[in-house]
């Protein structure tokens, strides 16, 4: 399982962060963006090496990254003074991988965190990058596409799912059950808006089915997630942590994740150069 994780996480920190920062579209983020290449690869490098000091200072590179990422959340909302549901949703895509960066450290360095044990803090990492990051910049881009109340909705359930789902983690299994409702219902928002508004908009073919992808994926991750939850709290039978990663882990990194950021960066582009032909 280790390998699988690595490799879903090298995905997140080297492709969907780096895309994901260019579909803000705020020239504040720049000085982050260009660090974040080599940042990235501190943090890919550090996950293959043996536990210990080599390894967590590779990862503490990276975590810097992170927290540098963490501290543009205040400055943008010092300089918007906006909570709007969309800005709630990309203030929180620019905090959650501030979680995985910790998580990471000590993970690599090979001590626990807050009482959680290695296997915990490994797949933490992930979820803060995809269930994190991906989720709250993408919820909020559906927001800022004029989806309405459903859009609004999601732009506000899934930061607030993903603070439960965190605070499960000190609280008990049964709150961490109440944070993947809220997670679900808002990641559900998301894909009925992807699917019924944004993909059956003039899109090419390519991008259409990247986010019809996307949005038939997260039907399918998100109900193993509420079935993984509910078994954690009710004790009946679920899925194993292998198995989720395999699954829930695999769909939401390649089958979401990377299909909507690279749709949203194509539409991005496209807006872009019909933009510049117009004035041209």
């Amino acid at each position: 399982m280790s390998v699988l994780v690595h490799l879903i996480v090298m995905l997140g920190m080297l492709v969907v962060i780096p895309v994901g920062l260019r579909l803000v579209g705020d020239p504040h983020l720049d000085p982050v963006r260009r660090l974040w290449p080599f940042a990235g690869a501190s943090g890919g490098v550090a996950l293959w090496l043996p536990r210990g000091p080599v390894a967590a200072a590779l990862a503490a590179g990276y975590a810097a990254a992170t927290m540098l990422l963490a501290v543009q959340a205040p400055l943008r909302l010092a300089r918007s003074r906006s909570l709007a549901p969309a800005e709630i949703a990309t203030l929180t895509a620019l905090v959650t991988p501030s979680v995985a960066g910790l998580a990471l450290v000590c993970e690599r360095w090979g001590h626990p965190l807050f009482g959680f044990g290695l296997g915990i803090l490994a797949l933490t990492v992930p979820h803060f990058h995809f269930a994190g990051f991906t989720a709250a910049l993408v919820a909020g881009l559906c927001c800022r596409a004029g989806a309405g109340p459903l859009g609004r909705l999601a732009a506000l359930s899934v930061p607030l799912g993903t603070l439960l789902v965190l605070a499960g983690y000190f609280i008990d299994d049964w709150a961490e059950l109440a944070g993947a409702v809220v997670l679900t219902a808002g990641m559900w928002a998301v894909s009925l808006l992807t699917w019924r508004d944004i993909r059956t908009a003039d899109r090419d073919p390519f991008t259409r089915r990247l986010l019809g992808t996307a949005s038939a994926t997260l039907v399918v991750t998100m109900l193993l997630a509420l079935s993984w939850a509910l078994g954690e709290a009710t004790g009946i039978a679920h899925p194993t942590l292998a198995w989720m990663a395999a699954t829930h882990g695999i769909g939401n990194a390649l089958g979401f994740a990377l299909c909507a950021v690279l749709a949203w960066r194509r539409m991005q582009e496209t807006t872009t150069q019909e933009t510049k032909e117009t004035v041209g």
